[in-house]
């Protein structure tokens, strides 16, 4: 044995489940090559070997975000970052003290629907801010936005229009356009007119955001799109270095595709680099609650969220089902109680190879949970999103649900009681990647730090190991991989200064992380 890498520490949760303690880890090629004691180093050792010890620290398995847009997420987080405003005014204020960018446009991003205090959610106030330019504002949910009308002339937009997907261009009882654009088809009449950064740029945004990520303890990522020039993207940033994080993409397939698209989609997969591929499917099924476009089984308080996102639910399961025999896994973002349903009819009797994932799952009726266990479907979930909504039901998402449906947010705890495995992530940009802060909110359910926010639905709290391993072994065995250290796992690992398992989650959320190894070499270090 001549390993190229042995990292020692005090503690190491291998999550290998046979109870043995063990100090060192030995790396070579990009694998796990030994776990044992400091003991063993000095028999592993070779010429070329690295021998780093931690001492207290505590290594575990590489934490993988079961769910995020780390590049299409460089253009959704383009312009003003309003995720802090809590009112109108504020909002009002960051955009007019940003002005317009060089190419004349005004954009923002991270706007919390709460802060309309249920009015109408319009661009009028984007407008009063920005002074008739033109201005596009994404909200929280990255599935709606705000165009104002000088956004809206450029575009060609001035009355309603229709759409392959569920999608919507709100128009007031006059006719004309409110502003509000819900869903991608309907939101990129304006986004595609604006200027994008060329892909040189956006390569070097994107090695820096993966290193930001990685400085929490992120070895990888399962990518939810491959939008319009990802892969020139994503390769240009592999050229200038190795990715800090590994990253799996799953295209989109959207309503309308046909036989050469989906023989498309099945051709893609495992093409790649070196620390990125395409492997898997995206579908959407519904919206957002928020948006009155996800789909539940009854109406919400305001007649909204009745429909799936295809137009023809039917014309989903045959494309799902032509995907799963050519054996290729899918995902699908289902956020309400019909859209799960439908997604559990499309999966049943296609077995758990390859593995097939339900996104989101807001509102789960207790009825559902055991047809995932039967059916191996995985449940991914991302333990921020619950930060948009109250215990008191006062916000927009409870209050378009009701209290029965809202009752029953992001069942975690009671998936993962009935043997369900739980993939945990952030949805960034639509929540923040900090792994650190979603393994703490997965436990405590209310933000880390801040104790005195009741928390939303504390029964759903996930215990630290169960938490620990939606971050870990159950992220990878959805994608395939060996998510514990192990011999012939991918050598991954990240380094708390503090125990996961142990310390209190508020603490957790904030702890420095001492070292992120990926593919055996050190991509961070405190």
């Amino acid at each position: 044995m001549n390993p190229d890498l042995v990292v020692c520490a005090d503690t190491v949760h291998t999550l290998a489940g046979d109870g043995r303690p063990a100090e060192a880890i030995a790396m070579a090629d990009g694998v796990v090559v030994a776990v044992g004691n400091r003991r063993d180093v000095r028999d592993w050792r070779g010429s070329g070997t690295e021998v780093i010890d931690l001492g207290r620290a505590v290594v575990t398995p590489g934490l993988i975000d079961g769910h995020i847009h780390p590049v299409s997420g460089l253009q959704l987080t383009a312009g003003v970052d309003l995720s802090g405003a809590r009112s109108l005014a504020e909002v009002v204020g960051l955009l007019a003290a940003a002005g317009p960018a060089p190419d004349g446009w005004v954009q923002g991003w991270g706007l919390d629907p709460n802060v309309f205090e249920g009015m109408p959610v319009t661009s009028a106030p984007i407008e009063a801010a920005v002074g008739g330019r033109p201005a596009f504002v994404r909200l929280s949910d990255a599935h709606s936005a705000l165009a104002t009308p000088a956004a809206l002339r450029v575009a060609g937009v001035d009355g309603p229009q229709r759409f392959q997907q569920r999608a919507s261009v709100v128009c007031g009882e006059n006719g004309r356009p409110t502003g509000l654009l819900l869903e991608s088809a309907a939101m990129d009449l304006v986004a595609d007119l604006i200027p994008q950064e060329p892909v040189a740029e956006r390569a070097a945004r994107l090695y820096t955001l993966l290193t930001e990520m990685a400085a929490t303890g992120i070895t990888g990522g399962h990518v939810m799109d491959l939008l319009g020039d990802s892969e020139a993207v994503v390769s240009a940033a592999e050229n200038l270095g190795d990715l800090p994080v590994r990253l799996r993409f799953a295209p989109w397939c959207v309503p309308g595709v046909d036989a050469d698209g989906l023989a498309e989609l099945v051709a893609m997969q495992g093409r790649g680099g070196r620390r990125w591929e395409i492997g898997g499917v995206k579908f959407m099924i519904d919206g957002t609650v928020d948006n009155g476009t996800a789909w539940l089984e009854q109406p919400d308080t305001h007649g909204e969220s009745t429909d799936s996102f295809w137009p023809d639910p039917m014309d989903y399961t045959k494309a799902v089902r032509t995907l799963a025999a050519a054996g290729v896994p899918t995902a699908t973002h289902a956020i309400g109680d019909a859209a799960v349903r439908h997604v559990l009819d499309a999966l049943d009797g296609l077995g758990s190879s390859p593995s097939h994932r339900i996104e989101h799952i807001e509102t789960l009726p207790t009825g559902l949970i055991d047809r995932f266990r039967r059916q191996r479907v995985v449940a991914s979930m991302q333990p921020l999103h619950s930060h948009y909504t109250r215990a008191d039901h006062t916000d927009n998402w409870s209050v378009r649900l009701g209290d029965e449906r809202a009752d029953r947010a992001w069942r975690c705890r009671d998936l993962r009681a009935a043997g369900v495995p739980v993939v945990l992530g952030s949805d960034w940009p639509v929540a923040p990647f900090d792994a650190r802060r979603s393994l703490a909110t997965a436990r405590l359910r209310r933000p880390a730090g801040q104790p005195e926010v009741p928390p939303v639905q504390p029964n759903q709290g996930l215990t630290a190991l169960m938490a620990l391993e939606g971050y870990t072994s159950m992220a990878a065995a959805a994608a395939g991989q060996i998510g514990r250290t192990v011999a012939d796992a991918r050598a991954d690992l990240t380094v708390f200064t503090v125990d996961p398992l142990r310390a209190d989650p508020d603490e957790l959320a904030d702890a420095p992380i001492a070292m992120t190894v990926v593919s055996g070499k050190v991509v961070h270090r405190a």
